[in-house]
Order: C-alpha cells, then sequence, then structure tokens
C-alpha cells in the first residue's frame, strides 16, 4: 500500500483531519468520502493510480477522526469546510475534486457555487436526493426534536476483526483484506473494551432541512468543469434510494460537459469493490483533453 500521512488542521471552529499520499509539486487532487465513511477507505483508489498525484482527502466533520460539532450537522458546512480546505490546500489555482455519494454530491454544488475553482469533478454514485414534498415538513422536524430528546449511538463490537466481519456481511464483494484494513481505520474504541464506528451518532438524526432538487440543478447547471459520474451499472439502488430514471436524466442535462462510466460487478461503494476501474477511470478523464462522450465500462 502506498504510504500516506496524516495531518490536522484548524477550520471553521473544528480540528479536521486531513490525509495525504504523495508529494508536495505534484499535481493536487481532492477526495472526498461519503456517509459512514472516512478518508481511508480511498486507499485501494490511490494505490492504483498510476500518474504522479498530490492527494489530499479529508475527514468530513464528525467522521474518522475530525472533530465533532455539538448535536447536529447541516449539509452547508460540508460546503463550507471544503471551500476552507482549498483556500489552505489549493489558493492559486483550480484543483480536480473527486468525491463519493455524500462527497460527490458536495463536489458538485460546489463546483457550481465557485465554478473558477474547480477544474474538473469526478462524482462516484453521486446524482442527488429525491425532491420532497412541503408537506413533509412538520413530521421531519418532529423526528429531528425526537432524536435529539433521545440520542442513540452506534452499535458497538467486541474486537475490530467482528467489525470487519459485519462489513463483509454488508458487502460480499468486500475481500477479507481490505474489510480488515477498513475496520482498522473507521473503528474506535467503545470505552468498554469494544469498538464502534468512529462517527458522531448525530449523524444518525435526520435531516429536518428538506431536498430541494431545484436548488441542487441550479448549481448544476452552473458548473464549468467537465463531469465524470461513476455509477453502478445497475440502476436499482439509484431507484430505491427514490431518484427516478426522468430526475437523473435531468441532472445529466444540467451539466454543460458530461460523460458517464457504468462499471459493472460494483454496489454503491465502487471505491471498495473496483478500485482499480475507479482509478482507470478516474485517470483516464482528469489527463484527458477530448470533449465530452458518454462511456460505458466494457468490462
Amino acid at each position: 500500500m502506498k504510504a500516506f500521512r496524516s495531518t490536522f488542521v484548524e477550520m471553521r471552529g473544528l480540528r479536521h483531519h486531513v490525509r495525504e499520499w504523495g508529494e508536495p509539486g505534484a499535481h493536487p487532487l481532492v477526495l472526498l468520502h461519503g456517509w459512514g465513511d472516512a478518508s481511508a477507505s480511498f486507499q485501494f483508489v490511490v494505490d492504483a493510480l498510476r500518474g504522479d498525484w498530490h492527494v489530499f482527502a479529508p475527514d468530513w466533520r464528525g467522521f474518522g477522526l475530525s472533530g465533532r460539532s455539538a448535536d447536529a450537522y447541516w449539509f452547508p458546512d460540508y460546503i463550507a469546510d471544503l471551500d476552507a480546505l482549498l483556500r489552505r490546500i489549493v489558493p492559486h489555482e483550480a484543483v480536480c475534486l473527486v468525491g463519493h455519494s455524500l462527497g460527490g454530491n458536495v463536489a458538485l454544488l460546489y463546483a457550481g457555487i465557485r465554478p473558477a475553482r474547480i477544474a474538473k469533478v469526478v462524482a462516484m454514485d453521486a446524482f442527488g436526493l429525491p425532491d420532497r414534498s412541503p408537506e413533509d415538513a412538520p413530521g421531519r422536524y418532529e423526528k429531528w426534536l425526537n432524536q435529539l430528546a433521545a440520542p442513540q449511538g452506534f452499535r458497538t463490537y467486541p474486537d475490530v476483526e467482528a467489525f470487519a466481519q459485519r462489513m463483509m456481511r454488508d458487502n460480499p464483494r468486500l475481500d477479507a483484506a481490505r474489510a480488515r484494513f477498513l475496520a482498522c481505520h473507521l473503528a474506535e474504541p467503545d470505552g468498554a473494551g469494544g469498538v464502534r464506528f468512529a462517527a458522531d451518532a448525530a449523524h444518525r438524526n435526520v435531516n429536518p432541512v428538506l431536498y430541494r432538487r431545484a436548488e441542487a440543478e441550479a448549481c448544476w447547471r452552473r458548473v464549468r468543469a467537465p463531469v465524470l459520474w461513476i455509477v453502478q451499472s445497475d440502476p436499482a439502488w439509484r431507484r430505491a434510494a427514490g431518484v427516478s430514471d426522468a430526475a437523473n436524466d435531468a441532472a445529466k442535462a444540467c451539466f454543460r460537459d458530461f460523460r458517464e462510466i457504468a462499471i459493472a460487478e460494483s454496489g454503491h461503494n465502487l471505491h471498495h469493490d473496483q478500485p482499480e476501474r475507479v482509478a482507470e477511470a478516474i485517470e483516464r478523464f482528469l489527463l484527458s483533453q477530448e470533449q465530452s462522450c458518454i462511456t460505458p465500462d466494457p468490462r
């Protein structure tokens, strides 16, 4: 495995953990993890990259080794944290962003909010959320208040090995070696001799602010950078998440320079299941000067 180093930076009142691979002077590349994950999960993709990159991968607030908020997490904070990080690590040039799920959605929105700061964007299984009716608002607020009043923690495991076994049950494509690596970096002591997921349990609370897809689309239409979506070949997961084919097609149409690659034999965690194919697709896109296209993965 390629060696990494950990740095900690103070941003917006919280101590953030940033994992780095490569050396200063190489082309910067920023990797953004998804919900329920941490920067370490990009290790397999970084190992498969062939180019000379200086990779930065933060743990989002409340995940991994980064600091935790009081009792709530707001999506705009991820955008502001990314903005603060980019001002620190690449203040004077447009940067390439790669994000998975939550991280991919942050990357796509940020590319429309600050289009001059982004050179290219790769979003893995990050197609937004289903639109919500205003009528859902009272129930969502009530559920959120109830969760704040009776907080729940994450499940505990007797040891890291048990945590790794759980990850393999959840994702049969994950082999034992990768599961153990992820478990070592995604677990923390539970204070009673076991381990638990290294994240603030407040992330389990429902977001009381309804997702407005029209707002996301307004940001996407401002993106000037070329965009690559890397998705599962089977759309069942997206459809089950509530994003219809029509909404997905409308999202693609928002981007001026768009292409898509579907990866076979993969679930939502494409960077765990097929890191070599993902790394190849990322580098081909980032280093290419071709115009937009939509390319199926032939394998």
